[in-house]
This record gives structure tokens, sequence and C-alpha cells, in this order.
């Protein structure tokens, strides 16, 4: 039933009115010809008094005041030195060892990683075994490189070795990776690690518990000394993955509620043999 209330009629800013829609019959235009003929007329009207273009004076002010949330202007020279560019920007980390170890430690703890700095390479051995026992492992999951090849042998128990041709399904139903790692970064709490240092792309995120297994030499300041080592390792030939690790795999999508375990790993453990100051011999290949 129409109760005839008058429809008050809307003011608009436009100088003059809107074009009419074109006709189909009359023109032969598709419809996306229509849109965009509508469109290239709307923009000849003029805008609301609040839609104005800042007068140029004020952009010029704007762009002399420095911004310090701002990132830094990196040199556009790829042979140029950028790391200082970086560290100017980045929050300042300890020169010596026990300062960034502190940090690291730190970082862990708000992250909720284990980390555990051990005495030597004997002490890691039977940490790992305490926490086998502790979590009741029954199938590990390793790679054949220095430490992570000690550590899984140490523990004697079913294996699976990210080698050539082995399959992922049996690596899903492992309770944990044991991997090593390129660097641990003070700054941010962070795991570096590669495809060639961790045993490939899923070691590291397959597993519900990822352990890894480093050593003092390892310990490093901040992201740009992270990067600096890859260049050293590796020059321009980088493995296909690098990642930072930086806590257990985490999602607060829901509710902003921090569930750990999304897409990866819920736990993390790093395990640091201090003992080991130099990297081995065949480090740099």
């Amino acid at each position: 039933m129409f109760l005839g209330f008058p429809i008050p009629l809307m003011k608009t800013s436009c100088s003059r009115p809107l074009p009419p829609a074109p006709n189909p019959s009359k023109n032969p235009m598709n419809g996306r010809d229509a849109i965009l003929g509508r469109v290239r007329e709307a923009l000849q009207l003029s805008t609301d008094h609040h839609v104005r273009k800042q007068p140029e004076p004020a952009i010029e002010a704007a762009s002399q005041e420095p911004n310090p949330n701002a990132l830094p202007i990196l040199p556009t020279d790829p042979s140029a030195e950028r790391s200082s560019t970086f560290r100017a920007w980045l929050p300042a980390v300890g020169e010596d060892y026990e300062a960034q170890r502190e940090l690291f430690a730190t970082n862990s703890e708000t992250l909720k990683t284990r980390f555990i700095p051990l005495p030597n390479r004997e002490a890691v051995l039977e940490t790992l075994g305490k926490i086998k026992e502790e979590e009741e492992w029954g199938k590990i999951g390793g790679h054949r490189a220095r430490l992570s090849e000690i550590a899984c042998e140490h523990l004697d128990m079913p294996t699976c070795w990210t080698e050539p041709g082995y399959d992922p399904q049996e690596l899903e139903t492992c309770d944990v990776g044991i991997t090593e790692c390129e660097a641990l970064i003070a700054q941010t709490g962070s795991v570096l690690i590669t495809s060639q240092s961790s045993g490939g792309r899923v070691l590291s995120i397959l597993p519900p518990h990822h352990v890894v297994i480093a050593e003092r030499w390892q310990m490093l300041p901040d992201l740009a000394a992270g990067y600096e080592l890859l260049k050293k390792r590796y020059g321009g030939n980088y493995p296909s993955l690098i990642s930072f690790i930086t806590g257990p795999s985490r999602t607060g999508d829901i509710e902003r509620i921090l569930v750990l375990g999304a897409h990866g790993p819920r736990k993390l453990t790093v395990l640091l043999d201090e003992s080991a100051t130099e990297p081995p011999e065949d480090w740099q290949r």
C-alpha cells in the first residue's frame, strides 16, 4: 500500500547535473564502453568543497620535514654498501657475544621460543635426549648435515632423512624436525635458515616441533649481519629458500586470540653450543 510520503530531493555540489545514461538502443557501444564513457563525463564535473588539492607550499613544507619513522632510502647502485643504512634505522644491538645472547634470550621468551644455551656439544645431546623423553617422541626427522646427523644418530630412534627421493608423507608422521641453521639474529630473536642449511623446505615446517642446533659463532647482532653472512657464504648462488623464523608458527586472525601452530610448528626450541666459536673448515662452499 502506497502511503504517499514525499521523497526529499538530494542536493549535490556538482556545477551541473550528471549526464544521462546512454541508451543502448541508440548507441551501439558495449557495456564496458558505456561505463567508461560515464566515468569520463563525471571526471569533468567540479568536486565537493572538501575534496581539494593541498596548496603547493604545504606539500613542499611537508616533504622537507624528516619523518623519524620513515623507511631508509637505499642507494640504487647494486654495488653500494647498504648495511650501514639499515643499521641506522633498526634498533641498536650490543657488540659483544654476551649482550647479543642476552638479547636473543629476551626476544625468545617474548616469542615463546625455548632457548637453551649449553656449555658444549655433549650437553646439547644430553638435553636433546631429555626433551625426547619429556615429549615421548616416536619418530624424528633430520637431514644429512654435521650437527643434525650427530643429534639424530645420538637419539637412536626411527628417523626420516630428507634425502633425495624421500616421502614427505613419512615426514608428516614425525614428532619433531631437527635442523641446523645459518645464524641466530639477536636483534629480532630470529633463526635464519635456508634450504641448504635445514634439509630442504619442509623439515622445519611440517613436524609439530622444530629443534634447531646452533653454535656460538652463528650468533649475529642484526638482520644486516644475516644478509652479509649469506652473501659471504653463497655469493650470488643463493639457496632456493631463505627464511627468518621468529618464534613458533602463530596467528591472531580469529578474534585476535593468539594461536600457536596454525601454519607450521607449534613449538620452536633452539639449543646453542657455546663451545664452538669458529665455523667448520667446509662452511663456505
